[in-house]
């Protein structure tokens, strides 16, 4: 990332790398560069937009999760058509069960706009369900957060630094109930997502027809309407909560409880550790069958 901030800043004609060479070294590294030469039609940039600010809106909308921090639906050369960027507030090594539950339905909320709005599904959500099923996968067999076999180790880790994947280490009948297991959690948060943006459907209409025409929009873009369509005061007439909430790119629903309870020893997942940024993407067609075949 930071050989790529320092490119920009050397294209640029600067000596040193700024603040904004950062952010866009993070967004290459994450989905490429910007394929200007890419030109959507009407309709798949609306559907696009749409599919995009479904997650920016679902994720904005829970609690824990990170706040919005860019939506574009400029086409990159990794292949994303557009994508949300989310930033986290603080470092963080762990996740709790809410967290990851609020990220499932975040990735799920991009297929579910689709379905709200134009009444069929695209090819654009493969990327989204591969990394909720992972997620639910892991919670089910490695994170002891199933209720049905509670913490128990159903998949172990093989050959972590070598890329490899989780094996399951249970009998066939076990195999198939925790793909059920995934499945319910995985169509609960679709439920979530889908129930979510139909009630805030206007603002889900306001923001997409912003972002059709801006095609790049900031978080703070993103709360300023939201509240101009809810009615919500600007940050300056606000109370401290409203403004935190301008800030982070997220809507505060409800104050957050937290409780501490320091375990003695607590060990991180084996797994692979997720990019501390967030992204989430659509992908065309022509890219999620290069990389089924290889």
């Amino acid at each position: 990332m930071i050989n790529e901030a320092a490119l920009g800043a050397v294209k640029a004609g600067r000596k040193a790398v700024s603040q904004k060479d950062l952010f866009e070294a993070v967004e290459v590294v994450i989905a490429g560069k910007e394929k200007k030469d890419r030109i959507l039609g009407d309709e798949e940039k609306q559907i696009v937009a749409y599919h995009e600010v479904g997650h920016a809106l679902v994720s904005a909308l829970q609690k824990n999760t990170e706040p919005v921090q860019k939506i574009t639906i400029v086409p990159r050369t990794m292949g994303a058509l557009g994508y949300t960027l989310q930033t986290p507030e603080e470092e963080k090594y762990l996740e709790t069960k809410d967290e990851l539950l609020a990220k499932i339905t975040t990735y799920m909320a991009g297929r579910a706009a689709e379905v709200l709005v134009f009444n069929s599904v695209t090819s654009g959500a493969a990327n989204d369900i591969e990394n909720a099923t992972k997620i639910a996968r892991a919670m089910v067999t490695m994170y002891g957060m199933s209720d049905k076999f509670g913490m128990m180790c159903l998949a172990t880790v093989q050959n972590q630094y070598l890329e490899g994947g989780a094996g399951l280490i249970c009998g066939e009948n076990t195999a198939s109930q925790i793909d059920d297991e995934v499945l319910s959690i995985i169509n609960s948060s679709y439920a979530e997502a889908m129930k979510l943006l139909d009630e805030n459907r206007e603002i889900l209409d306001s923001i997409s027809d912003y972002l059709y025409q801006k095609e790049t929009i900031t978080g703070k873009e993103f709360m300023k309407i939201f509240r101009e369509v809810k009615g919500i005061p600007e940050p300056e007439e606000a109370d401290g909560e409203k403004k935190e909430e301008q800030e982070s790119g997220r809507i505060l629903m409800k104050p957050t409880e937290t409780q501490a309870a320091e375990p003695e020893t607590v060990k991180e997942p084996e797994t692979e550790k997720e990019p501390e940024t967030q992204a989430t993407e659509i992908k065309s067609q022509e890219t999620v069958e290069e990389e089924k075949s290889e």
